[in-house]
């Protein structure tokens, strides 16, 4: 078997001659069609991926994609949270349950629960575009869901504010067409 290192830098090195030469056609028709740079969302999952994969690869023991588990995904998403802009108040701040207070106050800056939802969500679309399989999708995980939960539920008393979920509404336009229309 000889090695023939892949014009894809991309890839990892094929098996055949045939192969590689299958690669490079796919390869040459993919650029060409697609000569737009990607979408702000490529862009940004192309970079939560990034990230994610560097945390792997120096968590202590360094671990492969394939072990992770949401377990791992909790832990990355805790260490994001040193990065956070949010200010999220504590039990004990007097500011506590207040949408906007009149001062500053010691309370941490912590990731906001839309950011780590979105990061989620691109994160568990990447690793369904890098081969694995929904059904081990770390970032779908029971954990992850329910962890989710909990940051949007307790950022939500801690500013004051409620996420309840936004009912449909009934199409109010048809009934005035059909009113005007009788």
């Amino acid at each position: 078997m000889d090695y023939v290192p892949n014009p894809n830098p991309m890839l990892s090195y094929t098996t055949s001659t045939a192969t590689a030469t299958a690669v490079a056609t796919v390869t040459a028709t993919n650029s060409s069609s697609t000569s737009a740079s990607p979408s702000r969302y490529e862009n940004q999952k192309r970079r939560d991926w990034n990230t994610f994969g560097q945390y792997l690869r120096n968590h202590r023991p360094p671990l492969s994609l394939t072990l992770c588990s949401g377990a791992h995904v909790l832990e990355f998403l805790r260490y994001l949270d040193q990065f956070g802009k949010t200010k999220v108040h504590n039990h004990p701040c007097p500011y506590f349950g207040i949408p906007n207070p009149p001062s500053a106050c010691p309370c941490p800056l912590r990731q906001a629960w839309g950011s780590l939802d979105a990061l989620v969500g691109r994160l568990r679309a990447a690793y369904e575009e890098h081969g694995g399989r929904p059904e081990t999708n770390p970032f779908g995980a029971r954990a992850v869901r329910l962890y989710l939960r909990e940051v949007r539920d307790y950022q939500a008393k801690a500013r004051g504010v409620s996420y309840d979920k936004k009912r449909k509404r009934p199409n109010n336009q048809k009934q005035q067409l059909q009113a005007r229309q009788a």
